[in-house]
């Protein structure tokens, strides 16, 4: 009785010989990609879910869903009786137009991915890529959004961020900025860079470590140039920057330091010598 009943599966029921055995495990494999595809989805998009948009994250579920169920499709067709041979031919011509026509939203696609895994940005950080500076306000499958400081939103595609140097400005949580000052070549450069050194540390955002450096710099045409170098944290080392400089300008004036103005010594040969008014000498 239970053979015979066992047999019944294996009874051809179309002419290519497919059995209710052959049905029932196509069923069990498709269903079991679907369930798999949505198991694998979920813990994805649970691990993305603090690094990239909504709807970003929504279409990667979608094509990690798309394709495990379209692999366990292709796997559960022989048990039907279907040819893969004419589908991976046809796939393939399909597959060589599409990489053809869509060479460079592949190439963007991919490119996205790697920057995610690498991660040399996220979004918040002030960067430079190219002509384009400002903050990263998107970073999706396709593009990365930028917001420059004139407010205008950039579009740049994952191709060009994946090829092109990425400045990260924010990055390191420190920040170095620098001035050449000028003072005159009567004034004391000790004096001035005591004075230089004075304001900076009395600055709240001038980091201590790394150590500020204060130092003569160059012997230039018109000036002494004293070389100052800074560190500041990275959010607010622009802040630092102006007001410092502003500070220095005031302190050495009240030091009785001067910064000059460019000047020239002109020398003339003895047939036409010229005193500083302007007239001939004779």
């Amino acid at each position: 009785m239970s053979d015979s009943l066992i047999s019944v599966f294996f009874v051809p029921l179309t002419k290519s010989g497919v059995t209710t055995i052959d049905v029932i495990i196509f069923f069990v494999i498709l269903f079991s990609s679907i369930i798999i595809a949505k198991i694998i989805s979920i813990n994805v998009k649970r691990r993305i879910s603090d690094k990239i948009p909504i709807s970003d994250r929504e279409t990667v579920g979608k094509i990690i869903s798309m394709i495990i169920i379209a692999v366990g499709f292709l796997v559960a067709l022989p048990y039907i009786k279907v040819d893969l041979s004419g589908i991976f031919v046809a796939g393939g011509l399909l597959a060589i137009i599409i990489g053809i026509a869509g060479q460079s939203l592949f190439s963007n696609v991919i490119s996205g991915v790697i920057l995610f895994f690498e991660r040399p940005i996220k979004i918040g950080d002030i960067i430079g890529v190219g002509n384009v500076t400002g903050t990263v306000e998107n970073i999706q499958i396709l593009s990365t959004v930028i917001k420059t400081y004139d407010g205008i939103f950039t579009r740049i595609p994952n191709q060009t961020m994946f090829t092109s140097e990425i400045e990260n400005y924010v990055a390191h949580a420190a920040r170095r900025f620098e001035y050449t000052v000028g003072i005159r070549y009567e004034d004391d450069a000790d004096a001035a860079i005591k004075i230089i050194k004075g304001v900076v540390s009395r600055h709240p955002f001038a980091l201590k470590n790394p150590e500020p450096t204060v130092y003569v710099d160059k012997l230039d045409e018109s000036s002494v140039n004293i070389c100052v170098r800074v560190w500041a944290p990275s959010l607010v080392w622009w802040d630092v920057r102006m007001e410092l400089l502003w500070k220095i300008k005031l302190a050495l004036e009240d030091g009785g330091i001067q910064i000059p103005f460019p000047q020239r010594t002109l020398w003339f040969a003895d047939e036409a010598k010229c005193s500083l008014s302007g007239e001939k000498s004779r």
